[in-house]
């Protein structure tokens, strides 16, 4: 009797699952290769720095990043890595873990909080009370969900800071 019950339900045939396995993946695949070829990077600019606190061995500022979004579709930021470069200096560095979203064809202004060391500076500081303008780099990675999947991209941008108009060029 047993060997009738088993007998009544219909085989699956390994080459039938192999090929829907396949086939899913390949799907799955293509779908994250069209994503990311639709996607166009976020462009980060540094807009501004504020200085929060100064002490006997540096001090705390916070940078504001101008984050753009070219897409047509909001980003949702649930990570950003960050570096930030005084001339050739490292400035500081970390993780914003906090969510911002960037709406499509729109700003976002982005701060990150960074503690500096004034020996650190070194020749950097001198060119700032010098000339007012310091070179910098920004640069780190996000990870962003849209509605093609999550993506983390990296990023990067120099240019020239003014400490006079506390703008970024």
């Amino acid at each position: 009797m047993l060997s009738m019950i088993r007998s009544s339900r219909p085989r699956r045939s390994p080459v039938l699952r192999a090929v829907v396995t396949a086939g899913v993946v390949a799907l799955v695949a293509g779908c994250a290769t069209l994503g990311r070829a639709t996607f166009a990077e976020p462009m980060v600019e540094l807009r501004d720095v504020q200085v929060v606190g100064l002490g006997i061995d540096g001090g705390n500022v916070d940078v504001m990043l101008s984050v753009y979004n070219p897409n047509r579709y909001s980003l949702d930021a649930t990570r950003m890595t960050y570096r930030v470069d005084v001339d050739s200096v490292q400035l500081g560095n970390g993780a914003l873990d906090s969510r911002f979203v960037v709406p499509s064809g729109d700003t976002s202004i982005v701060r990150l909080p960074i503690r500096f060391t004034y020996r650190g500076l070194g020749e950097a500081g001198r060119q700032i009370l010098s000339t007012g303008t310091v070179n910098y780099r920004v640069r780190g990675d996000f990870t962003v969900v849209t509605p093609i999947g999550n993506f983390t991209r990296p990023y990067d941008r120099t240019g020239r800071f003014n400490t006079v108009t506390g703008r970024g060029q």
